[in-house]
Protein backbone atom coordinates (compact mmCIF):
# COMPACT_ATOMS: atom_id res chain seq x y z
CA UNK A 1 0.00 0.00 0.00
CA UNK A 2 2.13 2.93 1.23
CA UNK A 3 5.85 2.84 0.48
CA UNK A 4 8.34 2.23 3.26
CA UNK A 5 9.48 5.83 2.83
CA UNK A 6 5.93 7.13 3.33
CA UNK A 7 5.49 5.00 6.47
CA UNK A 8 8.81 6.33 7.82
CA UNK A 9 7.73 9.91 7.06
CA UNK A 10 4.44 9.37 8.88
CA UNK A 11 6.16 7.78 11.89
CA UNK A 12 8.79 10.53 12.04
CA UNK A 13 6.06 13.16 11.95
CA UNK A 14 4.04 11.39 14.66
CA UNK A 15 7.07 11.33 16.99
CA UNK A 16 7.08 15.15 16.91
CA UNK A 17 3.37 15.49 17.77
CA UNK A 18 1.39 15.31 21.00
CA UNK A 19 -1.61 13.20 21.95
CA UNK A 20 -4.07 15.83 20.66
CA UNK A 21 -3.16 14.68 17.15
CA UNK A 22 -5.90 12.85 15.25
CA UNK A 23 -5.41 10.47 12.36
CA UNK A 24 -8.04 10.06 9.65
CA UNK A 25 -7.84 7.25 7.10
CA UNK A 26 -9.94 7.12 3.95
CA UNK A 27 -10.17 5.88 0.39
CA UNK A 28 -12.08 6.92 -2.71
CA UNK A 29 -12.14 5.71 -6.29
CA UNK A 30 -13.22 6.68 -9.75
CA UNK A 31 -14.17 4.33 -12.56
CA UNK A 32 -12.78 4.75 -16.07
CA UNK A 33 -12.70 2.86 -19.36
CA UNK A 34 -9.50 1.95 -21.20
CA UNK A 35 -9.21 -0.34 -24.24
CA UNK A 36 -12.82 -1.53 -23.87
CA UNK A 37 -12.27 -2.59 -20.25
CA UNK A 38 -13.32 -0.95 -16.99
CA UNK A 39 -10.76 0.09 -14.40
CA UNK A 40 -10.80 1.98 -11.12
CA UNK A 41 -8.28 4.49 -9.82
CA UNK A 42 -8.07 4.37 -6.01
CA UNK A 43 -6.69 7.07 -3.73
CA UNK A 44 -5.98 5.99 -0.16
CA UNK A 45 -5.13 8.75 2.32
CA UNK A 46 -3.78 9.20 5.82
CA UNK A 47 -4.57 12.68 7.09
CA UNK A 48 -2.65 13.72 10.20
CA UNK A 49 -4.29 16.62 12.09
CA UNK A 50 -1.24 17.82 13.96
CA UNK A 51 -1.67 18.54 17.69
CA UNK A 52 -5.33 19.30 17.09
CA UNK A 53 -4.54 22.86 15.99
CA UNK A 54 -1.57 22.98 13.61
CA UNK A 55 -3.15 22.02 10.30
CA UNK A 56 -2.89 18.72 8.48
CA UNK A 57 -0.45 16.67 6.46
CA UNK A 58 -1.89 14.39 3.82
CA UNK A 59 -0.10 11.23 2.76
CA UNK A 60 -1.54 9.26 -0.14
CA UNK A 61 -1.23 6.28 -2.44
CA UNK A 62 -2.81 5.93 -5.87
CA UNK A 63 -3.42 2.53 -7.46
CA UNK A 64 -5.21 1.25 -10.56
CA UNK A 65 -7.09 -2.04 -10.79
CA UNK A 66 -9.61 -3.76 -13.01
CA UNK A 67 -13.21 -3.01 -12.08
CA UNK A 68 -15.56 -5.97 -12.42
CA UNK A 69 -18.76 -4.27 -11.27
CA UNK A 70 -21.42 -5.05 -13.84
CA UNK A 71 -23.72 -2.20 -12.85
CA UNK A 72 -22.22 1.27 -12.65
CA UNK A 73 -25.01 2.47 -10.37
CA UNK A 74 -24.37 -0.33 -7.79
CA UNK A 75 -20.56 -0.39 -7.40
CA UNK A 76 -20.38 -2.94 -4.57
CA UNK A 77 -17.05 -4.51 -5.56
CA UNK A 78 -15.37 -1.13 -5.96
CA UNK A 79 -16.74 0.05 -2.59
CA UNK A 80 -15.44 -3.08 -0.89
CA UNK A 81 -12.04 -2.61 -2.56
CA UNK A 82 -11.93 0.89 -1.03
CA UNK A 83 -12.71 -0.64 2.36
CA UNK A 84 -10.00 -3.30 1.99
CA UNK A 85 -7.44 -0.64 1.04
CA UNK A 86 -8.20 1.56 4.03
CA UNK A 87 -8.03 -1.47 6.33
CA UNK A 88 -4.66 -2.44 4.83
CA UNK A 89 -3.41 1.06 5.52
CA UNK A 90 -4.62 0.80 9.11
CA UNK A 91 -2.77 -2.49 9.64
CA UNK A 92 0.42 -0.96 8.18
CA UNK A 93 0.21 1.97 10.59
CA UNK A 94 -1.24 0.17 13.64
CA UNK A 95 2.11 -0.45 15.39
CA UNK A 96 2.83 3.29 15.37
CA UNK A 97 -0.52 4.95 16.11
CA UNK A 98 -1.77 3.47 19.41
CA UNK A 99 -1.67 6.72 21.36
CA UNK A 100 -3.65 8.77 18.84
CA UNK A 101 -7.35 9.08 18.11
CA UNK A 102 -8.03 7.35 14.80
CA UNK A 103 -11.05 7.57 12.54
CA UNK A 104 -11.71 5.50 9.45
CA UNK A 105 -13.86 7.23 6.85
CA UNK A 106 -15.68 5.40 4.07
CA UNK A 107 -17.04 7.15 0.98
CA UNK A 108 -20.21 5.07 1.25
CA UNK A 109 -23.70 6.48 1.67
CA UNK A 110 -26.17 5.30 4.27
CA UNK A 111 -28.99 6.63 2.08
CA UNK A 112 -30.57 3.89 -0.10
CA UNK A 113 -31.10 6.50 -2.81
CA UNK A 114 -27.37 6.33 -3.67
CA UNK A 115 -25.58 3.42 -5.36
CA UNK A 116 -22.78 3.09 -2.83
CA UNK A 117 -25.39 2.16 -0.22
CA UNK A 118 -25.33 -1.39 -1.61
CA UNK A 119 -22.12 -1.99 0.40
CA UNK A 120 -22.81 0.03 3.57
CA UNK A 121 -23.59 -2.79 6.00
CA UNK A 122 -20.85 -5.14 4.76
CA UNK A 123 -18.29 -2.33 4.64
CA UNK A 124 -18.97 -1.13 8.18
CA UNK A 125 -18.82 -4.70 9.48
CA UNK A 126 -15.56 -5.41 7.65
CA UNK A 127 -13.86 -2.32 9.08
CA UNK A 128 -15.10 -3.04 12.59
CA UNK A 129 -13.98 -6.66 12.35
CA UNK A 130 -10.52 -5.92 10.96
CA UNK A 131 -9.64 -2.78 12.93
CA UNK A 132 -11.95 -2.67 15.94
CA UNK A 133 -12.95 0.85 14.88
CA UNK A 134 -16.49 1.79 13.94
CA UNK A 135 -16.15 3.65 10.63
CA UNK A 136 -17.72 6.95 9.67
CA UNK A 137 -19.93 6.83 6.58
CA UNK A 138 -21.41 9.67 4.55
CA UNK A 139 -22.12 12.44 5.39
CA UNK A 140 -19.55 12.23 8.25
CA UNK A 141 -16.73 10.71 6.18
CA UNK A 142 -14.94 13.85 5.00
CA UNK A 143 -11.47 12.22 4.82
CA UNK A 144 -12.76 9.89 2.09
CA UNK A 145 -15.45 12.10 0.56
CA UNK A 146 -13.24 15.19 0.24
CA UNK A 147 -9.62 14.26 1.04
CA UNK A 148 -9.30 11.06 -1.00
CA UNK A 149 -11.79 12.35 -3.58
CA UNK A 150 -9.59 15.37 -4.24
CA UNK A 151 -6.55 13.14 -4.71
CA UNK A 152 -8.28 10.61 -6.98
CA UNK A 153 -9.64 13.41 -9.19
CA UNK A 154 -6.37 15.39 -9.16
CA UNK A 155 -8.03 18.44 -7.56
CA UNK A 156 -6.89 20.92 -4.99
CA UNK A 157 -3.81 22.81 -4.04
CA UNK A 158 -3.02 20.69 -1.02
CA UNK A 159 0.51 19.76 -0.11
CA UNK A 160 1.05 16.08 -0.84
CA UNK A 161 3.80 14.02 0.66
Amino acid sequence: MFTQSQIENIVNLLYTLDSNTKIYLGCDSVRYRKNNAWFARYATVAIIHMNGNKGCRIFHNISHESDYDLRKNRPKMRMMNEVAKVCMLYTELAPFIDEFDIEIHLDISTNPKYGSNCAAIEAAGYVLGVTGIEPKLKPESWAASFGADGIVHGKGAIELV
